[in-house]
């Protein structure tokens, strides 16, 4: 039933997700036309098909979920990250205490927004860092969970409901009293917006379940957490360019024999090899935060034109040089827990894409219907 997000299902794993289950929640998240019907219609026919047969069921009283996700760590030792799933209500940026925690790179909205007019339902979340001490513990639960599942990176995830009206009530209150930090899911978020905006228009503003979107809500403290890097790929500069010798004025550099001498620190990988990066007191002056993406975007602000992109893992990253997919690779060091919380504290944003947060939500546990 379950499945990755969206945006990160190419084709062939969409087909193979479809081909696995009949009821693979893919057939929503990413509908594919059937007969007469496009893809937004054939994705509300088959969800109302699986309520209607008793696929999904819907709650017969309020709920929030637990939902836990344990995981092995890349030097093998075990972690987890238990949150909560609920209705989060939709406020603009700057208008309430949701706030985005790094800019968004621009993508089209539409398919998404099409998608929310047809289903009538939240069916992936977003996921958001509570800044209210104490979160964690009010999500403690006992007892084999109400549904699991496995990945096929090997993370197992656990579902419990809850609808127990003083726990529903404690949990509510901590979400409300502290800032929520949105994790993953901007896009999702300002989908739900217009969303929101549109049937508000459409209704003489009277407040419907638009008003709030599927959230999956985690305290934002160390143990609950493991944030990874998002590197940066450059293609396109021009012939000769020295990719070391540009990022100098910046960074100091060293030759480095290999990724494993290369340890946590910044660097970057060539056709010619891979150096250490430091970066330098001026650098750090003018970086907008204290991290790798803002270092970086000091230095990129003089390179020639050139394009960007961004990969997770660093071996991804120098294979796509090793094979000539890239000109240079740059690796970056993780944001941590603290420069998150402080980001939120400020209510300023990191750089696009300098946050991978592991491990991905699935879609498929829990949807959320829209009515209205």
């Amino acid at each position: 039933m379950i499945s990755p997000p969206y945006d990160v299902i190419d084709e062939p794993e969409r087909q193979r997700l479809e081909a696995r289950s009949p009821f693979n929640s893919v057939r929503i998240e990413l509908p594919q036309p059937d007969g007469a019907l496009d893809r937004y219609a054939a994705a509300q026919a088959l969800l109302d098909q699986w309520v209607a047969t008793g696929v999904l069921l819907r709650d017969d009283a309020p709920s929030f979920y637990v939902y836990r996700m344990e995981f092995a760590d890349e030097l093998g030792r075990p972690r987890h990250t238990t949150g909560v799933l609920g209705a989060l209500e939709l406020s603009k940026p700057g208008e309430g205490d949701v706030l985005p925690h790094e800019r968004t790179m621009s993508k089209p909205k539409d398919d998404r927004l099409n998608l929310l007019r047809a289903a009538h339902a939240n069916l992936s979340p977003v996921w958001g860092l509570s800044m209210a001490p104490g979160l964690a513990k009010l999500t403690t639960v006992d007892g084999p969970p109400d549904a699991s599942a496995v990945d096929d990176e090997g993370t197992q995830h656990h579902l419990w409901r809850i609808s127990d009206a003083s726990q529903l009530d404690a949990i509510a209150e901590a979400v409300a009293s502290a800032p929520v930090v949105i994790a993953d899911g901007h896009h999702r978020f300002e989908t739900a917006l217009a969303y929101r905006d549109e049937r508000r228009a459409a209704t003489g503003d009277a407040a419907g379940d638009y008003d709030f979107l599927m959230a999956y809500i985690v305290e934002l403290v160390d143990d609950e957490l493991t944030v990874e890097a998002i590197h940066r790929v450059i293609n396109g500069l021009p012939d000769g360019f020295d990719v070391v010798e540009a990022l100098r004025p910046f960074f100091d550099s060293a030759p480095v024999g290999g990724l494993p001498d290369l340890g946590p620190a910044m660097g970057v990988v060539t056709p010619e090899g891979i150096w250490r990066l430091e970066p330098r007191p001026d650098t750090d002056a003018k970086a907008e935060h204290d991290l790798d993406s803002s270092r970086l975007d000091v230095a990129l602000a003089t390179f020639p034109d050139h394009d960007l992109s961004y990969q997770h893992g660093r071996e991804l990253v120098a294979r796509a040089v090793d094979e000539g997919r890239a000109q240079v690779g740059v690796l970056l060091r993780p944001a941590t827990v603290a420069q998150i919380s402080e980001t939120g504290r400020t209510r300023t944003r990191m750089p696009a894409k300098t946050t991978f947060f592991y491990p991905k939500l699935r879609t498929g546990l829990v949807f959320r219907e829209v009515t209205g």
